[in-house]
C-alpha cells in the first residue's frame, strides 16, 4: 500500500475517534437538558439535540463533520488564514479544529477560541430587541470557565502555541483581537447581539474560499436575524447551507 494511502487513512481515523471521544459516543454520558431523552440517546447525541453531562461538545456528529470537512477544504485548498469560534463551551468544536490542524501537520495556524467562560450576556433590548425576553444567561450550564476549556485542549495533548484564548464578552474582546485573517469562522453565540458582535468584527476577515458557520441559525430566531441582516447590510449572496435542523454555513 503506498505510503501517501496509509498516512491518509491513519489521519482519518484518528480524526474519526478524536469526533467520537468529544461526543462522549464512546461511553455515553447521559443527557443532562430538562428535555429530550432520559440517559443516552445516540440519535440526539448525533444531531447534537441533547446537552450531554461530560462530553465536551454539544453540537452532535452532523456539525462536527461539517466542521472537518471545511477545515479539511481550506487545508487542501490553500486558503489563507486561522480558524476561530465564538461561544466554545467545553471547546469540544475548537479542539476538533485543533485536531484537524494536527493530522495535517500544518503548523502555521492559530485556533482562536472566544467566549466569555462565563456564560452568555444578559439581552439589552434596546439596542438589539430580537433578544428581548432571551434567558441563556440564566443558565448556568453554558458558563464553562477558562481553566476547565484549557484543560479539556490539554486531555488530548492539543493545548499548545497554536491555540489562542480570547476571554470576554464578543463586544469587547473581537474588535482588536489580533487576528489578521480566517480561513473557517465558527459562530455559536446563541443571541442576536453574540452573532452580530462576532460577524462584525471577524466576517470581513475571512478569506476568499474559507467558510462561514452558523451553530443556531435553525434553531434560534435572534441568531437567524442577526445573520440575515449582516448578510443583507454587505451584500452577501452566498448561499446558505443547511448542515441539520440547527446549523447553516456559507462559503466565501
Amino acid at each position: 500500500m503506498p505510503a501517501e494511502k496509509t498516512a491518509a487513512g491513519s489521519r482519518e481515523r484518528y480524526l474519526e475517534l478524536l469526533k467520537r471521544a468529544l461526543t462522549n459516543t464512546i461511553y455515553e454520558d447521559p443527557n443532562s437538558a430538562p428535555w429530550g431523552p432520559d440517559g443516552f440517546d445516540a440519535a440526539a447525541r448525533g444531531d447534537g439535540s441533547d446537552w450531554p453531562r461530560t462530553a465536551h461538545t454539544m453540537i452532535g456528529r452532523k456539525r462536527l463533520d461539517n466542521l472537518h470537512h471545511c477545515v479539511r477544504a481550506v487545508l487542501a485548498d490553500g486558503v489563507e488564514g486561522d480558524l476561530a469560534e465564538t461561544g466554545v463551551w467545553r471547546g469540544g468544536a475548537s479542539i476538533l479544529m485543533r485536531g484537524v490542524l494536527a493530522a495535517y501537520e500544518d503548523t502555521g495556524r492559530t485556533v482562536w477560541v472566544a467566549d466569555s467562560f462565563d456564560g452568555l450576556p444578559a439581552p439589552d433590548a434596546e439596542r438589539y430587541p430580537a433578544d428581548a425576553g432571551d434567558q441563556h444567561h440564566e443558565v448556568g450550564f453554558l458558563a464553562v470557565p477558562l481553566e476547565e476549556v484549557r484543560a479539556n485542549f490539554a486531555k488530548y495533548d492539543l493545548l499548545d502555541d497554536q491555540v489562542r484564548f480570547l476571554p470576554g464578552w464578543f463586544r469587547d474582546t473581537l474588535p482588536t483581537a489580533p487576528i489578521e485573517r480566517l480561513a473557517v469562522l465558527r459562530l455559536d453565540g446563541d443571541m442576536y447581539e453574540s452573532t452580530w458582535d462576532a460577524l462584525t468584527a471577524l466576517a470581513p476577515k475571512v478569506s476568499p474560499g474559507g467558510f462561514v458557520i452558523v451553530d443556531d441559525y435553525h434553531a434560534i430566531a435572534g441568531c437567524k436575524q442577526a445573520v440575515d441582516d449582516y448578510r443583507g447590510a454587505h451584500g452577501i449572496d452566498a448561499p446558505i447551507e443547511t448542515i441539520d435542523w440547527a446549523g447553516v454555513f456559507w462559503r466565501v
